[in-house]
C-alpha cells in the first residue's frame, strides 16, 4: 500500500524519479558519464544540479579526471529525475554513499547549476550552494582562476561567434 501511495505521490509532482543502479564504463566529461546496468544496458547520465567547464575550457580536463577518479568502474545508484532534450537521464549519482555532484562542486570541478534548482530538494540546494560558496572562497580549482567564466556563458559566446 505504501508503494502505491508513494507512485501517486510522484506521478501527481510529475517527479519521473528512477533509481538505476550499475558500473560506471565511461566519462564524457566533468559533468557526464555512462552507467551500464545489471541487464547490460547503457544510460547515458547528466549529473544533476551541477555544470562543469566543457572540454575545451580551462578546467575543462582537470573536472573530467576528478570525475572519474569519484566513479569510473564503480558501481553507483543513480537517482534520476527526469531525461533532458539530448535524451540524457539527469541523475545524482551516489558511489560508496557520497554524493558525487556534491563532490564536483566541493572541489571547484563544477558550478551549482543554479538555473535548475527547482529540481533539486530543498537540502540538496542548500548544500550545493554551500560547497560552491566553500571552493570559491578557497579559490579551489575553476575558483583560482580570477576570470572563470561559467560553462552556459561560455556556450552562448561560442554559438554567437
Amino acid at each position: 500500500m505504501r508503494y502505491g501511495i508513494f507512485a501517486l505521490l510522484l506521478a501527481c509532482n510529475g517527479l519521473g524519479a528512477e533509481t538505476i543502479s550499475g558500473r560506471i564504463v565511461a566519462i564524457s566529461d566533468g559533468d557526464t558519464v555512462t552507467l551500464l546496468d545489471s541487464a547490460k544496458q547503457q544510460h547515458k547520465i547528466r549529473l544533476a544540479g551541477i555544470d562543469a567547464p566543457e572540454k575545451k575550457q580551462p578546467f575543462g580536463q582537470r573536472s573530467k579526471e576528478h570525475l572519474s577518479d569519484l566513479v569510473f568502474g564503480k558501481v553507483v545508484e543513480a537517482d534520476c529525475v527526469k531525461v533532458d532534450r539530448y535524451k540524457r537521464e539527469v541523475c545524482k549519482i551516489i558511489v560508496n554513499g557520497t554524493d558525487a555532484n556534491l563532490q564536483q562542486v566541493k572541489a571547484g570541478m563544477a558550478w551549482w547549476y543554479r538555473s535548475y534548482a527547482k529540481d533539486q530538494s530543498k537540502v540538496d540546494r542548500s548544500a550545493y550552494a554551500a560547497a560552491e560558496q566553500e571552493a570559491k572562497d578557497a579559490k579551489r580549482g575553476l575558483w583560482s582562476d580570477a576570470e572563470a567564466t561559467a560553462p552556459w556563458e561560455w556556450r552562448y559566446k561560442d554559438k554567437v561567434r
